[in-house]
């Protein structure tokens, strides 16, 4: 799993096919039809919060970048005097692509195109790994001949004759698998996001949104570790506590902010509301003080229909309902049923700004027996006849049934006014 560096020096931080008429005649394929529009969250469930870093709040700031619609990512590869590359950059690329592609297609039911543009060169830093002092938590200090700036600096004088940065809305910057420890032994993976970082490049683009992959992670699925450090350019905070390694899991395998190691997970829908990936439609909201309501919830890995209900609890918090089965990104749902979690807008990264509710308490999981799975909360969904109750908020979360459809009917009652 990665981690999300600071972007201020003194503090944390397919293309579409059209075939032409073939010689028998036949007609031009007409193009695939564009998935609906997705939209920025708005309204009294876009919660305010955390503005100067990733957060949770919907919102999600300027700097940042857009999450739908085309989504360009220079791809660089670095190696070290003293850590060779032993591949060629397009194997290493292959590690990734077009994995991470098709991730973000599939989780933004089509609304988010990521096209990478790789460099297909080595770029051979001028000095030894240690030389650069990388280690986790190293920052982005332009005061500093040491760190991620040094080595960035580097970077863009190697490849400011060739590429416009301005071309690209994310960087990702990835190094030969040889170069640092191995994943299992540390995580270096980091992404500067959001605010300037003091580097500009020649034709005067910032240098920011940028991503570093180190080493290889483990288990299936390993290219997700570049989707989780896209997500937090695109404002996604880290779920995990990144100061307590022995911390009990908050989230779990139901977001890639948190395990982005093992079989592959989808995004929370409040992930994928504050991304831009979910229409108005999808999205209930269910202010305090109001009555009762009832809504048909479609899983997450289905396009299509209501994806999440919010019930705000306060300013900066709410619940989140959501539906969630064993599909293409969820292949290990092994309790299908609703999904019910605490978001607090104003918790910090690495500080668990999410926590899922486990409807299973005293269970210790269905997948005990895997390697990269935190089992706690694998089953952790609330099934027909089951409840939730929040006894200071007074929110209520209720699953009434499971339909045909693969829907799920559940009733809310929202927080106390």
């Amino acid at each position: 799993m990665g981690a999300v560096g600071t972007a201020k020096a003194t503090s944390k931080t397919t293309a579409t096919a059209t075939a032409n008429a073939s010689a028998g005649g036949s007609a031009p394929v007409p193009p695939a039809p564009r998935p609906p529009a997705g939209a920025r969250p708005s309204g009294p469930c876009a919660l305010s919060g955390i503005t100067e870093d990733v957060s949770e709040a919907a919102p999600t700031p300027a700097g940042f970048a857009h999450a739908f619609g085309t989504v360009r990512a220079l791809t660089l590869f670095v190696d070290f005097p003293d850590a060779p590359a032993g591949l060629s950059p397009m194997a290493r690329f292959a590690e990734f692509f077009p994995a991470v592609t098709d991730y973000f297609r599939t989780s933004s039911y089509g609304r988010l195109t990521y096209v990478p543009k790789p460099l297909f060169r080595w770029i051979r830093m001028s000095h030894p790994l240690a030389a650069y002092g990388i280690t986790r938590g190293a920052t982005f200090d332009p005061h500093s001949n040491q760190g991620y700036y040094a080595l960035s600096r580097e970077i863009v004088h190697a490849v400011d004759p060739l590429v416009d940065f301005r071309n690209y809305d994310v960087v990702n910057v990835i190094a030969s698998p040889n170069a640092g420890p191995s994943a299992t032994r540390s995580v270096l993976s980091v992404t500067f996001s959001g605010s300037e970082l003091g580097l500009k490049t020649g034709r005067g683009a910032e240098f920011q949104n940028v991503s570093f992959i180190w080493s290889r992670q483990s288990g299936l699925s390993a290219f997700r570790v570049l989707n989780h450090e896209n997500a937090h350019s695109f404002g996604l905070p880290d779920l995990y506590y990144t100061d307590e390694p022995n911390a009990a899991t908050p989230v779990g395998h139901w977001d890639p902010m948190d395990e982005d190691w093992g079989p592959t997970n989808d995004f929370l829908g409040w992930h994928k509301w504050k991304m831009g990936w979910l229409a108005p439609g999808q999205v209930h909201c269910t202010p305090p003080g109001g009555a009762p309501t009832e809504h048909v919830l479609t899983p997450i890995s289905t396009p299509g229909g209501t994806k999440i209900v919010v019930i705000p609890t306060g300013p900066h918090a709410a619940f989140v309902v959501e539906a969630r089965t064993s599909g293409l990104l969820d292949p290990i749902v092994c309790r299908p049923g609703v999904l019910v979690y605490h978001v607090a807008t104003n918790v910090p990264s690495g500080r668990a700004p999410i926590r899922v509710v486990d409807g299973t308490p005293h269970s210790n999981g269905c997948y005990s027996d895997a390697r990269y799975v935190d089992a706690d909360l694998t089953d952790a969904t609330f099934r027909p006849g089951d409840s939730f109750t929040d006894r200071v908020s007074g929110v209520t979360v209720t699953v009434l049934t499971e339909n045909t459809d693969g829907t799920y009917r559940v009733r809310t009652t929202p927080a106390h006014a």
